[in-house]
C-alpha cells in the first residue's frame, strides 16, 4: 500500500521565525485524490500548503513526494511534479497573460532552450480550459482579481503536475467561475488522473467536490476522512464554534452545512 502513496506528511510542524503554526501532522495524499483542507482563518492552512511545496521548510518531521523527501529532488523536477496556485503568487511585472502562463513550461525547458511548439499547444490548452485565452495578450496587472487567480490556475496547469496544490482557488470568483473552476479541476481528475489538493473555505464546496477532508484547528489536524466523516455538525461547531445543521444535499447526498443565525439557535 504504501508503494501507492504520493505524498507522504510525517510528524511535520513548521512555520515563521520561532512559531510553530502547523504542529506534528500527518496525513497522506494518494494518486487520483481530490482533496480538501478546511479549517478556521489561522488554523494552519496556508502554512501546510507552503510547507508541502517548499516554500518554508519544516522545524520537524518529513515530507516525502514518492518515498524521497522533497527538498532531495532539483527545483525543475520537484516543479515537474507539484506545482502550487496561490492567491498570493507573486506578479511584479506587466507581462503578459500569455507570458505568465508560459513560466508554467520552465521546469520542461533546458538551459537557454526557447518553448517548443508543443509547449505554445499546452499553454493555449491551459488558457482555454480556465477562460483565459481571450485575454492571452492583455497585461496582468489589467486583469480584475477573478481573472488574474484563473490566469495563476493556468499557470499551474502548464506545468503537468502530477500533484496540484490549490489555495483558495474560488475566493475572488463569481459563482459561475467558482463551479466551473471546479469542475475543471474534478475534470482533470478524474479523466487526467491529476491528484488535487486544495484549500476551501466553503464547507459546501468540499463537500461537493472533494473524496477526502482534513480539518484543522489551531495548526492540528482535527479530523480527516470522508466528507460524512468530517462534516459533522459536531465538528464544525467544535471548530468554528457556531451553530450549524447537517444535512444531505438532495442531488448528491453529499453533507451540506446550513448556518444558524444567532435568533434561532434557542429553536
Amino acid at each position: 500500500m504504501s508503494a501507492e502513496i504520493l505524498l507522504k506528511v510525517r510528524g511535520v510542524s513548521g512555520g515563521y521565525h520561532k512559531e510553530d503554526i502547523v504542529k506534528n501532522i500527518s496525513f497522506d495524499v494518494l494518486p487520483g485524490d481530490f482533496l480538501g483542507i478546511i479549517g478556521p482563518n489561522g488554523s494552519g492552512k496556508t502554512t501546510l500548503l507552503r510547507l508541502a511545496t517548499r516554500v518554508i521548510y519544516p522545524r520537524q518531521g518529513a515530507i516525502l513526494l514518492k518515498s524521497k523527501n522533497i527538498f532531495a529532488f532539483g527545483l525543475k523536477e520537484f516543479c515537474r511534479n507539484i506545482a502550487l496556485a496561490s492567491q498570493e503568487a507573486a506578479i511584479n511585472f506587466p507581462f503578459t497573460v500569455k507570458e505568465i502562463v508560459l513560466m508554467g513550461r520552465i521546469p520542461h525547458l533546458k538551459r537557454l532552450q526557447f518553448e517548443t511548439p508543443k509547449d505554445i499547444e499546452i499553454v493555449q490548452e491551459a488558457l482555454a480550459l480556465t477562460d483565459t485565452l481571450h485575454l492571452k495578450e492583455k497585461r496582468v496587472d489589467e486583469l480584475s482579481a477573478g481573472e488574474r487567480q484563473r490566469v495563476i490556475l493556468a499557470r499551474a496547469l502548464a506545468q503537468e503536475p502530477e500533484l496540484l496544490f490549490l489555495d483558495e482557488p474560488t475566493s475572488h470568483l463569481d459563482i459561475g467561475h467558482q463551479i466551473q473552476v471546479l469542475d475543471l479541476l474534478k475534470k482533470l481528475n478524474c479523466k487526467n488522473n491529476l491528484t488535487v489538493a486544495m484549500v476551501l473555505h466553503d464547507l459546501n464546496l468540499a463537500s461537493a467536490y472533494c473524496n477526502r477532508i482534513i480539518l484543522l484547528n489551531n495548526g492540528e489536524i482535527f479530523k480527516q476522512g470522508s466528507p460524512e466523516e468530517v462534516l459533522t455538525y459536531q465538528n464544525i461547531e467544535a471548530v468554528y464554534k457556531t451553530v450549524v445543521l447537517v444535512n444531505k444535499n438532495p442531488l448528491t447526498s453529499k453533507p451540506n452545512v446550513l448556518l444558524v443565525p444567532e435568533e434561532f439557535n434557542d429553536n
